[in-house]
């Protein structure tokens, strides 16, 4: 029967409706809804227009869920422990007007920041406007060679000193009265903990690194607890600043940072998450177009619905500059720096962003735009410089540049090294949220700031996200003991349909209650082969409930050979890493909470028939699923009811998975879900015992239970379950 594919949706309000609807074939394209999401995945090539919001107020809404959302995406919600430092700094080596030294010290224990400190000589003791400056993709020891000579023929660089372009930019701060701190990417210089092939070159998945007990980067364990080349970047550059504000020299009231390309990237994150910095260069990459092409530039769930001029608006109104040149940046004069010059307006300090176009010139940070940098950071840093002309100096040596020697050994690295870094964010990570655990009222209100916003975040929708909803009635049968209705739902606001189908009770008086239940096949898991209701369907309809069921993503009518139900789908790029898929689209078991949410939103806007109770239940596969959605949605959902058949995000080991959601487990897998269930009336099947965790969850709200059983038949007892 074609409805058992098509099954589509009701609305509470047109459950008693009369009018007769005729089923229009014009919302199935090839048999499939219409919906944005059978589109190709979006990747890093894409568009990504930035779209101001009319007032502040909206924008500064905005800016706060992005902000969580970047560190959430670099596994810093919460943020790791600043643990001491325990700077090193030696090996000083003069110039006439700059000093520079080697340093090293630990963002994380063991873990080691790497890099060079710039300071201006002959300008007394401070102190001084510091800099950061993350180098960038080439490194900091990044020398051209002899095509320095046709860079200077064409106006890019001005003299030999540009052969390490990098290191000009930290000599001239330092003459201009700056400190500078230049630090190692992982993988580059003296930072190779992490190989540079491994943090910036990876391509194919490692077995031997994956497992819930052992597992290396890139891995779907680290996925899921939010380990990435990024997060560690990230934090190292938080880190970076922590150095900076500690140095007696330092004024950290007035710090500046700028980097250009990888480098860029990493300016653009880290100004829009620290406070602490006053000034921005983020040089080619903010762009509307490509987003950075490394594997140290993407990481799963950090561009969903943004992307790099939107990420760098989060600096606003802080004064920030950049250039346009012949690359990814070429369209940033018509695309994306004039939404930038509108937020600033909006701000009052429209001067306070700058961008400049060098269509002639290829990527870069030359001296032409380092010459912008260096008036831009004289004004907002204060400097005072009379000239910011950059000269040419004597190189460092490769002696002179490199930290680690005999009196100060290089730390472990490798495999095995990545394998204990791993395991040691783990620790730390599970030992912050065993401090919030969910012991009373009050803690569980913390619990849920932290652990429930890292949810909400890792599923990227809300209830007041889904937006406004469309109703097709398709059919209206009546069948006896109850009504049948399939209709088709919009989320206008997303480009979304469903396919769903409504039971309403018609012998019984209807309740008040409303079961939406979700199973692994979709709608036709609730009916027998020849189009009937099951029998535990029947008998709810009997006791007053109604029920609603839909095809969620990747179910039933949408299944087709290019959308499979069992594994998401991923980019063309061939480099197997989960980040250049999820930077940029929800997976698969996000988009199906997304549809629960719908559903939700749906039957509760009824207002000719309000519903009093709305009741989740998953089976056959469908038990995260509706977790996850009762993790979200919270207080408006009244009682969970899930099979769990003894999964766990956990032993997921491929990205591809239909279940597969980066951030989970770091958040307390399965059993998290169910605690942010709490107050909620819950049952569990076959999900083991009711961990600690859920049981303080449920504890910490008086009159709050929840029932965890085993049982072969998990449908009968659901039905029970809710009839008693």
């Amino acid at each position: 029967m074609r409805w058992l594919r098509i099954l589509p949706t009701l609305t509470l309000a047109c459950l008693i409706s009369s009018s007769v609807f005729a089923e229009s074939a014009t919302d199935f394209v090839d048999g499939q809804p219409k919906d944005s999401r059978l589109k190709p995945p979006k990747d890093l090539n894409g568009y990504f227009p930035f779209h101001v919001p009319d007032t502040i107020e909206a924008w500064e809404e905005r800016a706060k869920d992005l902000r969580t959302r970047i560190l959430v995406a670099n596994g810093l919600w919460p943020e790791l422990p600043k643990t001491s430092l325990n700077p090193v700094i030696h090996g000083k080596v003069e110039r006439d007007d700059f000093t520079v030294e080697k340093v090293y010290f630990e963002s994380i224990p063991g873990f080691y920041v790497t890099g060079l400190l710039y300071r201006p000589k002959g300008k007394g003791d401070g102190p001084f406007p510091a800099v950061l400056s993350p180098h960038g993709h080439g490194g900091r020891l990044m020398d051209v060679g002899d095509r320095i000579n046709d860079q200077i023929e064409k106006g890019e660089e001005k003299y030999q000193s540009g052969k390490f372009a990098k290191l000009a930019r930290c000599a001239h701060l330092a003459r201009m009265g700056c400190v500078v701190f230049i630090y190692d990417m992982l993988g580059y210089a003296d930072s190779q903990q992490i190989s540079y092939d491994l943090a910036h070159r990876f391509a194919k998945q490692r077995p031997e690194m994956e497992g819930p007990e052992n597992w290396g980067l890139f891995s779907a364990q680290a996925e899921m607890r939010m380990q990435s080349i990024m997060g560690l970047q990230t934090w190292n550059s938080i880190r970076c600043l922590d150095f900076l504000c500690g140095l007696p020299d330092v004024d950290p009231a007035r710090l500046g940072v700028t980097g250009g390309s990888g480098g860029g990237t990493q300016t653009i994150l880290l100004c829009a998450i620290d406070d602490r910095p006053i000034v921005a260069f983020p040089q080619g990459m903010v762009s509307t177009s490509m987003q950075g092409g490394c594997t140290c530039e993407n990481v799963t769930l950090l561009r969903i619905g943004t992307g790099n001029v939107e990420l760098a608006a989060l600096f606003a109104p802080k004064p920030q500059a950049m250039t346009a040149a012949n690359d990814w940046t070429k369209e940033m004069m018509t695309k994306g720096y004039p939404e930038l010059k509108k937020l600033y307006t909006m701000y009052g300090v429209p001067e306070k962003v700058d961008c400049d176009a060098f269509l002639h010139f290829p990527h870069n940070y030359n001296y032409v735009t380092r010459g912008l940098m260096y008036d831009w950071f004289n004004q907002h840093l204060g400097l005072g410089a009379e000239s910011t002309t950059e000269p040419d100096y004597e190189l460092l040596t490769l002696e002179e540049m490199k930290v680690w020697d005999d009196e100060h050994p290089a730390p472990e690295g490798g495999d095995a090294y990545e394998l204990k870094l791993c395991k040691q964010l783990a620790e730390i990570s599970d030992r912050q949220l065993s401090e919030i655990a969910p012991v009373d009222q009050a803690m569980l209100g913390k619990y849920r700031k932290i652990v429930g916003t890292g949810v909400r975040t890792l599923i990227g929708r809300t209830l007041d996200d889904v937006g406004p909803i469309e109703r097709e009635n398709l059919t209206k049968q009546n069948k006896g003991d109850y009504w049948l209705f399939e209709d088709l739902i919009s989320m206008t606001d997303h480009g979304e349909q469903l396919p769903v189908i409504s039971l309403y009770p018609s012998k019984a008086d209807w309740n008040g209650e409303v079961v939406i239940w979700a199973t692994g096949q979709g709608k036709s898991g609730l009916f027998t082969e020849s189009g009937e209701p099951i029998p535990e369907i029947q008998s709810l309809l009997g006791d007053g409930f109604s029920i609603v069921t839909a095809d969620l993503f990747a179910q039933g009518e949408f299944v087709s050979e290019e959308l499979p139900s069992d594994k998401n789908r991923v980019v063309g790029n061939p480099r197997e890493y989960a980040g250049y898929t999820y930077t940029y689209n929800h997976t698969l078991f996000a988009q199906r909470v997304h549809d629960v949410l719908s559903l939700i939103k749906w039957v509760k806007s009824n207002e000719l028939h309000p519903v009093d109770h709305v009741v989740l239940v998953g089976t056959h596969g469908a038990g995260p699923v509706m977790a996850a959605a009762s993790a979200v949605a919270q207080e408006h959902v009244d009682e969970l009811a899930v099979d769990i058949n003894g999964f766990r995000f956990q032993n997921i080991t491929d990205y591809r998975d239909a279940n597969f959601l980066p951030g989970i487990v770091k958040y307390g897998d399965v059993d998290a879900l169910l605690a942010l269930t709490s107050p909620n009336k819950l049952l569990v099947l076959n999900g083991g015992q009711a961990s600690k965790l859920v049981q303080q969850a449920y504890l910490a709200v008086e009159g709050a239970s929840n029932t965890f059983s085993s049982s072969d038949y998990a449908v009968k007892e659901i039905t029970k379950w809710l009839s008693e």
